[in-house]
């Protein structure tokens, strides 16, 4: 591992960019910051160029992106910055840049994640949306440019570490049973149909174990988050819906498990600290010091486990439906959600009506083969509209 790093972070400024800055920065002997690159928040970029001096930045946000370089150049930095999504994929793909942290929420996160799988990257997936809109078509740049991927979050990055080498070849040809994807059941898990009704933002936003970012926290309220991961790791681990069973597991020790054939079952433990999964991706195959203490079990004491109630949260059961759609289908169930939920925190739809959005859409939309990008992005369009329309129809009905 003497060799020097380079690495771009799709996202800086968000939890998981922020963390991802805060490993590397133990390691300066490993990792070298190239790019960065945020949505509108100049300020925070800002700071992260003045302490890394990356020789790129970007910004999605084109007004964004002039005051960043206005102020780099006052400061005396010599950052160049660029602008827009041709912005963002410019720097994962730079020729310069060895891994890319892809880092940035929801479907923007989709096109500069496929170019670095373009470019043969080593890829740490944190954007979850490129394999849920486009997991046969992102798969398969991954394979043919010989990009490496590794899993970030948590759960998959736990049973990435669980797997067998050869999974890739099918988990029944590797001795593997089952994948139990474990899930905290986030601030809700315990309440009835009528109590969601009542839900607030700021109740939402208040995860009991993680620290997120706020649509991801709404995600897990819902569990439409765990719904996300059900479809990503079908792709990421080449097998089917029904491989997978999630798992409730209220204090988020064990990140998640893999059941083998043979009665054993191996899991992944450790505090609930994102910076994990992140120093594991940067390192593997190696081991590096990551800042999160050691998991002390005599502390932790007891685990608990439940069965998921797909009753409670439907969006759970919307997600296994549209992965068993086939096609478009998880690209609707992406673009409604992130409508819904963006509705939502600006409380212009009830809690449980997330899910109702989600599955009109489901019903409305016409499910095509996920053929190629054009496909996926005009889907994600059609889908957004079709979802804006159905919370205008519910908005403000509690």
């Amino acid at each position: 591992m003497s060799e020097l790093k380079n690495i771009c972070i799709l996202g800086s400024t968000g939890t998981i960019g922020v963390n991802t800055l805060d490993v590397v920065s133990r390691h300066p002997d490993l990792y070298r910051v190239v790019a960065l690159t945020a949505n509108t928040n100049v300020e925070k970029l800002f700071q992260q160029c003045a302490t890394f001096k990356p020789a790129f930045a970007a910004m999605y946000d084109d007004d964004s992106a002039e005051q960043l370089s206005s102020r780099l150049q006052q400061a005396g930095i010599e950052t160049a910055v660029f602008s827009g999504m041709e912005g963002l994929q410019k720097l994962a793909a730079e020729p310069q840049v060895d891994y890319v942290m892809a880092a940035i929420v929801g479907a923007a996160g989709l096109l500069p994640t496929l170019a670095a799988a373009r470019e043969g990257k080593r890829i740490l997936l944190a954007n979850k949306e490129a394999l849920v809109m486009s997991g046969a078509i992102f798969m398969d740049e991954v394979k043919q440019n010989n990009a490496t991927l590794l899993p970030i979050d948590s759960e998959h990055n736990a049973i990435f570490q669980c797997m067998p080498e050869q999974f890739s070849r099918g988990l029944e040809n590797s001795g593997v049973n089952k994948i139990l994807l474990t899930a905290s059941g986030g601030p809700f898990r315990n309440k009835t149909p009528d109590e969601l009704k009542q839900v607030t933002p700021e109740q939402a936003v208040a995860h009991p174990n993680w620290v997120m970012g706020q649509k991801i926290s709404v995600d897990s309220a819902t569990m439409m988050n765990k719904g996300l991961e059900v479809i990503e790791a079908c792709w990421l681990f080449n097998t089917r819906p029904e491989m997978i069973q999630v798992v409730v597991h209220p204090e988020s020790v064990i990140h998640s498990m893999v059941s083998y054939n043979d009665g054993s079952v191996l899991a992944q433990l450790g505090n609930p600290d994102m910076r994990t999964p992140i120093a594991h991706s940067l390192a593997w195959p190696h081991r590096i010091a990551s800042g999160v203490e050691p998991l002390d079990i005599f502390k932790v004491a007891q685990l608990n486990f439940e069965e998921a109630d797909f009753d409670r949260f439907p969006c759970l059961r919307l997600a296994y439906e549209a992965l068993n759609m086939g096609g478009t289908a998880t690209c609707i169930l992406n673009a409604a959600n992130e409508i819904a939920v963006d509705a939502f925190l600006n409380k212009q739809l009830a809690f449980n009506n997330i899910a109702n959005v989600i599955e009109s859409s489901l019903q409305h939309i016409s499910i095509r083969d996920a053929v190629d990008i054009d496909t996926i992005l005009n889907t994600d369009h059609e889908s957004r509209l079709f979802a804006r329309e159905q919370v205008k129809r519910l908005e403000f009905k509690q």
